[in-house]
């Protein structure tokens, strides 16, 4: 029974590794238009990467809960934990955010052939998600509130990206996405407030109360009316309001 939320945890990292391999699916490609003006365009498969980081976010979700409801928790387990995360959350983020990069800079004149140094920043991202889930396992006073947000959310926030470009309705997102100052800033702020010690709360809820449960509350409510409203631009809309509300309520998140 002990190693049932270990298997949880590795399916966590098979996950993470299939989303990398539909991520760099056929690479970017090249298309020509009718005026033979060629573009980089990202294979539509990238969104299947998404789901299978989704995936790794209920399998690393349930492992904490099944090691719980199997008293089964260990050292082990947690230093696994991190390491799937690493590659769910922190490398597969990373290569999403390099691959919409490289596109970025292929909608610009001369852009087709950028210097890889110019993408690499986008595995700062997975450097910070490393770094995170290092301190997070020599502090145990993370378990009501968090020190910085969890690497999890940073890698649903970027997974919602692909989805966002294929099937969002917004063409003003759609466009804003191939502008690469956008891409470096979001890697600027998601590795700033996953090594950061800003105090956000975790979403256990400790008791029944509505009044200490308030922020969680109105967190659930917004992401449903957002979801039916903006579709899977509720997700980076919803990531920010978890910010506003963690540090709004900061005395009732830890």
């Amino acid at each position: 029974m002990k190693h049932i939320p270990n298997l949880f945890t590795l399916i966590n990292l098979f996950f993470g590794c299939i989303a990398i391999v539909y991520i760099l699916q056929n690479g970017i490609i090249i298309v020509s238009d009718d005026q033979d003006a060629q573009y980089l365009q990202i294979p539509e498969k990238i969104w299947m990467g998404s789901l299978f980081i989704a995936l790794a976010a209920v399998v690393d979700f349930l492992d904490g809960f099944v090691a719980r409801l199997f008293n089964a928790t260990s050292a082990m387990g947690k230093q696994l934990d991190s390491l799937a995360d690493v590659v769910s959350f922190g490398v597969a983020p990373g290569m999403i955010v390099y691959q919409f990069l490289l596109k970025s800079y292929a909608a610009t004149p001369g852009g087709m052939g950028v210097p890889v140094i110019w993408l690499m920043p986008a595995f700062i991202i997975s450097c910070a998600a490393a770094y995170r889930l290092a301190k997070f396992n020599i502090d145990d006073s993370q378990q009501y509130g968090f020190k910085g947000v969890p690497t999890p959310a940073v890698g649903l926030l970027i997974a919602s990206f692909p989805l966002i470009y294929f099937y969002s309705e917004n063409p003003d997102a759609v466009n804003l996405m191939q502008n690469k100052w956008l891409w470096y800033g979001i890697i600027v702020v998601v590795s700033y407030l996953m090594v950061s010690n800003l105090p956000l709360m975790a979403l256990k809820f400790k008791n029944f109360s509505v009044k200490s449960n308030l922020p969680k509350l109105i967190l659930l409510l917004a992401t449903i009316i957002a979801a039916i409203l903006l579709k899977w631009l509720a997700v980076p809309v919803v990531f920010i309001l978890y910010i506003i509300l963690s540090l709004a309520f900061k005395n009732k998140t830890t």
